[in-house]
């Protein structure tokens, strides 16, 4: 079985509320090892901001890391895509937890069905604000300049872009082509469905989570871990969206 889960936030809030999410996590991976889960497919916002150095990496997630690292040394394919918060990756989950990175969509075959995962941002109709901040936020020539920084100031900057990309999100409404008019991220799916053939497309981002038929496929939207805590199943004969008890 292939496992999809996105926006869990951890960094987000207090302490004590991401540790409990921490937790949850940690939960979640021990069902993925008891299941003998084939792959675990994190579409973005794992941390609420993110930034690794060459010999640096942000603290207080360090449980959260050693679950992935036991996920892979198990025999789990763990694939990352990476989100708005957490996009600032340089090759710690690469080369030191054997993840495979995605800062792009991803097109590939699951269970006999063409999936497009992607986190979401920048996908809807009217997200033009945040796709010219990400342009800014995500060029090499800001990645370098944060690298430059001593990591205390570096990673206070990655956080300080996670608060900015959320004032946008927080206030969007991810409306269709017409203004005030349904979803714009169902609308994306629909389109990567009908005109490009994909049978499930797969985002997060807007923690709103749906699961949608739109023959012949399927939009589902992970939601966030802040809520629902909600994750996806799909293998041959199964594509249900789910939610973890803890």
């Amino acid at each position: 079985m292939h496992y999809f889960f996105s926006d869990v936030h951890l960094g987000l809030g207090s302490a004590a509320s991401s540790r409990e999410r921490e937790r949850i996590v940690l939960s979640f991976f021990d069902m993925l090892l008891e299941n003998k889960a084939e792959s675990l497919y994190i579409v973005g916002d794992l941390f609420d901001y993110w930034f690794d150095y060459r010999t640096v990496i942000p603290r207080g997630f360090v449980r959260t890391l050693g679950g992935i690292a036991r996920l892979v040394d198990a025999g789990v394919r763990v694939e990352y895509v990476v989100g708005n918060h957490d996009f600032g990756h340089r090759d710690f989950f690469q080369d030191e937890l054997g993840v495979a990175l995605h800062e792009g969509d991803v097109e590939v075959m699951l269970g006999g069905r063409r999936c497009y995962i992607a986190h979401g941002d920048g996908k809807a109709f009217n997200d033009t604000g945040y796709r010219i901040l990400k342009k800014v936020l995500r060029a090499r020539s800001s990645n370098m300049l944060f690298r430059f920084l001593h990591p205390d100031v570096g990673i206070g900057v990655a956080a300080y872009a996670s608060r900015r990309s959320r004032d946008f999100t927080n206030t969007k409404n991810y409306q269709g082509d017409v203004p005030g008019e349904g979803d714009g991220l169902r609308t994306f799916a629909e389109r990567k469905i009908r005109d490009e053939g994909f049978d499930v497309v797969i985002m997060g981002h807007n923690h709103s989570p749906a699961f949608v038929e739109h023959n012949p496929g399927h939009y589902v939207n992970l939601g966030t871990w802040l809520r629902e805590r909600s994750y996806l199943v799909l293998g041959d004969d199964t594509l249900e969206l789910r939610q973890f008890a803890g």
